[in-house]
């Protein structure tokens, strides 16, 4: 029965020798070349300016979890589509529902201005 998993062993041994080989041989033949903007900070091909640190509005967090609820609220609805024959009434009333509390929250979120985006 342990003979079983020789091979599986075996697989294992190889591939950690041939990672452990991958690492050594770009340790010992890999170029050690200082240039000079290798430890620079690089931010999408500009130079930063400011303090990474500063204090960033509300707003963007509420944008965020609005995104993941409409997000949430999409990846819900897709399987329900593919068996909304099958789910009957009782399935058609539960997703009614679900879409007025996602409708709902959307109309407060859009009451309130979180979709308002200033600069």
């Amino acid at each position: 029965m342990l003979s079983d998993y020789l091979p599986i062993l075996f697989y294992a041994l190889f591939a950690a020798g041939f990672v452990g080989a991958a690492a050594l041989a770009a340790e010992v033949l890999g170029r050690r070349v200082a240039a000079p903007g290798k430890f620079s900070t690089y931010e999408c091909g500009m130079t930063p300016v400011g303090n990474a640190r500063r204090r960033l509005s509300l707003h963007f967090y509420l944008i965020a979890v609005l995104f993941i609820l409409f997000d949430a609220e999409a990846a819900f609805l897709l399987p329900w589509a593919v068996v909304a024959k099958k789910a009957g009434l009782a399935g058609f009333v539960s997703v009614t529902l679900f879409l007025g509390l996602a409708g709902a929250g959307l109309a407060v979120a859009w009451k309130k201005g979180a979709l308002e985006w200033e600069a």
